[in-house]
């Protein structure tokens, strides 16, 4: 059976993606682990907590990193996929843009890809997903992770974020892969400044246009540290805060480091939003 993210948001259910980091330079440790006994630890304290999904990378995207070898991320992913799938009855999930990972840990059990490019590398990465009838979160970056923070511009991040979602829609249901499998993601902090994350946040709505599923990554970001002048060990408030303005908004999926918090803060703001509804 084909992935679908309307399964995992049946009746307004707010999903929630707890982060596992692999990569030794994520930008936050408290997720953070190479030792595949320490990462099943870790997701099997988020699935308590009330995860739907679990997404693993091996290959960190913070601002000024450079790319690394598709072996070095299969030597990060390998240990911990297959026990992952096997063990926990949750979805598994690989951030990764690069399509050979994609097929090797698609074999291994993952069933969703989570691409930070948005598909901008060509078409064999959505046709490497469809051919294994998995799940694809579809984001946008302006530029690349070692660039993208250089003065990112737009003359307007709203309608240019849409567009270029609209257009990697396009490319993923043209290799087949199914419109229930597909969710798309503004990229907070990808190629933006304060201002353009705020901005995509408050007209997050704007999106539903693509009747696609929303994913939204705000947790413990550089953009809260600039409001609150915090270090990223104490963003949790400001992620929760993030988060739950971009549920009322229209966040059908969270992508997060604290699940437990965000699991609690979630139940509330779906509650007032069904009053809405």
């Amino acid at each position: 059976m084909a992935f679908s993210f309307d399964r995992l948001t049946e009746s307004g259910c707010v999903a929630v993606m707890g982060i596992l980091n692999l990569s030794p330079d994520s930008f936050y440790s408290g997720n953070r682990s190479s030792n595949p006994d320490d990462v099943l630890r870790f997701a099997e304290q988020m699935v308590e907590d009330g995860a739907h999904i679990l997404d693993v990378g091996a290959e960190s995207t913070r601002p000024g990193t450079k790319e690394i070898s598709v072996e070095l991320e299969l030597k990060r992913l390998l240990p911990v996929i297959s026990k992952l799938a096997s063990r926990f009855n949750v979805q598994i999930s690989v951030d990764t843009s690069k399509f050979e990972v994609a097929d090797v840990v698609l074999q291994e059990g993952a069933t969703l890809i989570n691409d930070v490019t948005g598909l901008r590398k060509g078409k064999q990465m959505s046709e490497t997903v469809s051919r294994h009838g998995a799940g694809i979160v579809i984001m946008h970056m302006q530029g690349t992770p070692e660039s993208m923070q250089n003065n990112p511009e737009y003359n307007d991040v709203g309608a240019e974020v849409l567009s270029f979602l609209r257009e990697s829609v396009k490319t993923a249901e043209s290799t087949g892969i199914i419109p229930e499998s597909i969710a798309v993601d503004p990229g907070i902090g990808f190629g933006k400044t304060l201002n353009h994350n705020l901005a995509l946040i408050a007209r997050l709505g704007q999106l539903k246009e693509l009747k696609k599923k929303i994913l939204l990554g705000v947790s413990r970001k550089s953009f809260i540290g600039k409001i609150l002048d915090l270090e990223v060990e104490d963003r949790l408030e400001g992620s929760l805060a993030a988060g739950i303005a971009g549920v009322m908004n229209g966040a059908d999926i969270l992508r997060v480091h604290d699940v437990a918090a965000t699991v609690r803060a979630v139940r509330v703001a779906q509650a007032i939003r069904k009053v809405n509804n």
